[in-house]
């Protein structure tokens, strides 16, 4: 049986899959990165760090590419310092806040209105670790909000931009923290009691579990996508300075350990390249570094924690989700 036959039975027989299945990932690095002449991506959270290594890859081999963030300043910053690096491509900042539902439905709104398929979707955005419970214009807990809630809606309203193109991919950021998080229906917004590690973890559990029944999904309704995850490992970005705080243990630890163990943002950006332009890159899988407990290195499968693979907490977390959200997807 092909690997492909049998991805259709266990996704009929309504069983979890191990997408890792006769795979192989080759040396990677920027330099592989085919021409993307034509081709349009979207990359949230491009203002800095992952997300804006991603996006000057993209548009160095050509791609159009939309910047989206929510500090307009930063954001039409980071959109003319790509252009700079990057002349042949078109780069554009277009506002985009994933804690405002709102928001999230303005900018599809404006993508739609433009009428060009959308080849590539990258949903990198995130806020990690906050000390206080704060929540989204929508009331939700803002990890979940932003790192989730929001991409999950955005994914959904692209949808018919996405199908549009021959080969669309969907790239879900996730985290190493996805391994000690837990969906906790009954609290997932942190009512009664927030703690900010156990929130974010939920929140990258929910982005993984997210890009792996989005794959299921599109094989079962034939959308025609390439869904994957992928973690940075310990890359070297501003989630620390924007979480926990400079005075937090965590942010000593990085400190004084992040030297050592750390890599640059840059290379943290290279597993969600990979997923998004190789032609290796699997349906459905999860890729991180190669390295020491996965916290640097060249992109190769991550592990994906037991917790991501339950087929019925997925399926129950998306349909809380459309609740949530708002946003219905079809079902063909």
């Amino acid at each position: 049986m092909s690997l492909a036959s049998h991805r259709k039975q266990k996704i009929e027989e309504g069983k979890s899959i191990d997408f890792k299945e006769d795979i192989s990932i080759h040396e990677w690095g920027a330099g592989e990165i085919p021409p993307q002449t034509g081709k349009l991506a979207v990359v949230t959270g491009a203002t800095g760090g992952l997300g804006y290594e991603i996006a000057l890859a993209l548009a160095r081999r050509c791609a159009d590419v939309v910047v989206a963030g929510r500090n307009e300043a930063m954001g039409r910053e980071a959109a003319a310092r790509i252009r700079i690096l990057a002349p042949k491509a078109l780069v554009r900042f277009e506002k985009l806040d994933l804690a405002n539902l709102a928001s999230v439905a303005a900018f599809a709104r404006g993508l739609d209105d433009v009428g060009r398929p959308l080849d590539l979707l990258v949903n990198n955005a995130g806020v990690m670790a906050l000390p206080r419970r704060r929540v989204t214009a929508d009331g939700f807990e803002m990890q979940l909000g932003t790192n989730y809630l929001g991409h999950f809606a955005l994914t959904g309203l692209l949808l018919p931009l996405l199908r549009a193109c021959r080969r669309p991919r969907v790239v879900q950021v996730s985290s190493l923290a996805h391994r000690f998080g837990q969906i906790r229906f009954d609290n997932l917004h942190g009512e009664r009691g927030y703690r900010p590690w156990i929130a974010y973890s939920q929140s990258k559990l929910a982005t993984l579990l997210f890009a792996r029944e989005l794959q299921r999904r599109s094989d079962r309704h034939r959308w025609g996508l390439l869904s994957s995850a992928v973690h940075p490992g310990y890359a070297q970005t501003n989630l620390f300075a924007n979480g926990r705080g400079h005075r937090s243990i965590l942010a000593l630890m990085h400190r004084l350990l992040g030297r050592v163990l750390s890599q640059s943002a840059a290379a943290g950006a290279q597993p969600a390249l990979f997923a998004a332009v190789s032609e290796s890159a699997a349906p459905g899988a999860f890729y991180g570094p190669d390295g020491l407990f996965e916290l640097s290195g060249r992109p190769a499968h991550a592990h994906v924690a037991s917790r991501a693979r339950d087929v019925a907490v997925a399926r129950r977390l998306w349909e809380v989700s459309e609740e949530l959200t708002g946003v219905r997807w079809p079902a063909e």
